[in-house]
């Protein structure tokens, strides 16, 4: 049996703590140095290299100190290949809920994200969001 389905799984556990305690060196395990995040939201295109969102990570709050819920979902793992996937997952910096498409490539052993393009919406519009309790962010 393939292992990728839980290799996928442990790096998405790097992205979603990266963001959630505001740790630039875990994200940089997760994402590819080429990654760009990619948005319409809102009717303009975002197109942000890594070392924007790394900037913008290190200067905001980090939302673990600020006690923020967490609402991280796999959403669905599409394994294409040995060596691609998409990953489909919600992640919340509060006050927005986002949607994120999650490209992955396999490089050196390690699954990397080599492209991210996402949408949000406010969370307390966001329907079925639900906050990960202590028990499901442990799994």
């Amino acid at each position: 049996m393939s292992t990728a389905y839980a290799e996928l799984v442990q790096a998405m556990d790097l992205h979603f703590d990266g963001f959630y305690t505001g740790d630039v060196e875990t994200l940089k395990k997760v994402f590819h140095p080429d990654c760009h995040l990619i948005s319409g939201t809102g009717g303009s295109l975002a197109n942000d290299p890594m070392e924007a969102v790394y900037a913008r990570v290190r200067g905001r709050a980090k939302p673990s100190e600020a006690g923020q819920r967490r609402y991280d979902h796999i959403l669905s793992i599409d394994l294409a290949g040995p060596e691609t996937a998409l990953v489909t997952c919600r992640i919340a910096l509060e006050p927005k809920l986002f949607t994120d498409y999650l490209n992955f490539v396999k490089l050196d052993g390690q699954w990397r994200i080599v492209s991210k393009v996402y949408t949000w919406v406010p969370v307390n519009e966001a329907a079925g969001a639900h906050p990960v309790t202590t028990a499901q962010a442990a799994e």
